[in-house]
């Protein structure tokens, strides 16, 4: 491969952004403990909901997380037709977790330390109304979603911290291209991940 053909290649890793690609077969996450067969869900948005799903499948306790939509005004909604920016809806993800391992709260609270909560217009290079952020949460949740919310802010200022908490939404589950990304798609999430910069970002907004 010539050195030209080899930095087309790398560019075309780097530049992948937010939307559909192929797929290939991994095994699900591991988790510890035992599971009380409880369940409860929470939902997310949190920009491209590939790095949202990424974020969550990790933590123990998790038993899912579902890439989607929510917040808008349409029926079932295709990935073409919220990005074009017509349904209203944001990315989310909606999270099942077992209560017994892990917290509403905690996972609220780990929330806010993935996003930049500080962008109004999106979430890093994903910029637009459907990478916007927001914290979906029952009339039950939200009381301890407005807690963890205002333990954030005490972090990052008021002024500064613009992620809502807003009543809960239907939520709508994106195609099954979009599931699972970063794990089924580890180089093309790897590269669209550094070209983001998630990482270094995160850390200028949370230390």
């Amino acid at each position: 491969m010539s050195r030209l053909s080899r930095l087309a290649v790398i560019a075309s890793l780097i530049l992948a952004s937010c939307s559909p690609g192929g797929s290939a077969t991994a095994e699900p996450p591991v988790q510890s403990g035992p599971d009380s067969g409880r369940r409860e869900v929470a939902l997310f948005a949190g920009g491209c909901f590939w790095s949202v799903e990424a974020n969550f499948e990790r933590i123990p306790g998790v038993v899912s997380a579902v890439s989607g939509f929510a917040g808008g005004r349409v029926a079932n909604p295709t990935y073409d037709e919220v990005v074009s920016g017509g349904t209203g809806h944001l990315e989310a993800v909606q999270v099942t977790f077992d209560p017994a391992r892990i917290t509403y709260r905690q996972l609220v609270d780990r929330f806010w330390r993935t996003i930049d909560p500080t962008d109004p217009d999106g979430q890093f290079c994903d910029q637009g109304a459907v990478y916007a952020t927001a914290v979906f949460a029952t009339a039950a949740q939200r009381p301890v979603a407005e807690a963890s919310r205002a333990a954030a802010v005490a972090i990052i200022g008021e002024r500064r911290f613009v992620t809502p908490i807003r009543d809960v939404a239907r939520f709508w589950p994106a195609e099954a291209y979009h599931q699972d990304f970063a794990r089924l798609n580890p180089v093309r999430y790897g590269g669209y991940n550094r070209f983001c910069g998630r990482e270094a970002r995160l850390r200028a907004v949370w230390g």
